[in-house]
């Protein structure tokens, strides 16, 4: 079953995350509609509140009564950014999606160019703040991230987690985003053998609220990168990770337990002194644990189906029941 929005496609889904965003909705709007009018484009702008305490939803439903390209998905808690666009690529149904943080810190007028590099043979551009207005320490915190996302990741970009990006619809249909996974699209998108580049961008210093940086973000994304590099290359075969680390675990132990058996047996020593002979049954025990763990996740990937749940209190404009395809309900409805 398509949703409304599948029926009509457009030329760009704009996807906008956002949190206590009362004051720079209107003017984000007034923004993007100007780029749009100038680009003679068509549009879709599908803002995800994700669990306001403020009046954002209010303000984004009077702006969908007022311009109908507006879509709202109001979720009934904060579920993160993670989620939030993951509900707006499950609808988003233009040829191109570009995202930005409603926050007026990403700058529409920046759309046109990210297109323009697109369109030379590319499937996702992401945004370079090259000079950003935000504090030091989030500025310094952001370059050590970057910095050992580009090791890890083995795609060497200054600004994994810049909100503005711009996609083709191809590449969002494949990403699932959870947890903190939105900072590493352009990793994931590499990965799914996508061309990916970014591009320097204006960045404005935050005009109203505050930030909701925290560092404890940063110790998350941490986790989650580990969590990228594992999932992109072992996902479907975990045994050829934790099986190589088994026997390598239990052929180390074994030919340390036979190099003892042949001293006990013909060189006639004594093990009760010797710290090797429980360095080697500790090995064996680990690598038939590796072993047996990659076994289990064979098990558990033979027999998942990938389903999430998002509780999403109402939507405008999307459809009464979101759906993702091969996988049932993606988000639920109250």
């Amino acid at each position: 079953m398509k949703t409304d929005i599948e029926k009509k496609p457009v030329d760009f889904s704009l996807v906008i995350a956002c949190y206590n965003e009362e004051e720079s909705l209107a003017e984000l709007h007034t923004k993007i509609s100007e780029v749009m009018d100038a680009l003679k484009a068509s549009c879709e702008m599908i803002f995800i509140d994700d669990g306001s305490t403020d009046a954002s939803a209010r303000i984004i439903e009077g702006l969908h009564e007022k311009d109908e390209r507006v879509k709202l998905i109001q979720f009934l808690h904060n579920y993160g950014k993670s989620a939030a666009l993951s509900a707006g690529f499950t609808v988003a149904a233009g040829r191109y999606v570009v995202t930005l943080d409603a926050d007026l810190q990403d700058d529409p007028e920046e759309i046109p160019r990210l297109l323009e590099t697109l369109e030379r043979g590319y499937d996702l551009v992401s945004g370079w703040k090259k000079v950003r207005h935000d504090p030091l320490s989030k500025r310094l915190a952001s370059k050590v991230y970057n910095y050992f996302t580009s090791i890890f990741s083995g795609i060497r970009l200054h600004d994994f987690n810049c909100g503005l990006k711009i996609y083709r619809r191809e590449v969002v249909k494949t990403l699932r985003v959870y947890g903190e996974m939105h900072r590493y699209l352009p990793v994931i998108a590499f990965r799914n053998g996508f061309r990916v580049t970014e591009l320097p961008v204006r960045h404005h210093a935050r005009k109203y609220g505050h930030s909701k940086f925290g560092v404890a973000r940063f110790a998350r994304g941490a986790f989650d990168l580990l969590t990228i590099s594992f999932l992109t290359r072992y996902k479907m075969r975990p045994l050829h990770l934790f099986g190589v680390l088994g026997v390598l675990s239990f052929m180390g132990g074994f030919f340390i337990s036979l190099f003892l058996a042949y001293e006990r047996l013909f060189a006639n020593k004594y093990l009760s002194n010797r710290p090797m002979l429980f360095l080697g049954v500790l090995l064996i025990i680990v690598g038939v644990q590796f072993f047996s763990i990659g076994l289990l996740g064979e098990m558990i990937t033979s027999l998942r189906k990938d389903t999430d749940a998002f509780l999403v209190k109402r939507c405008l404009g999307c459809g009464e029941k979101l759906q993702k395809p091969g996988s049932g309900d993606f988000i639920r409805t109250l």
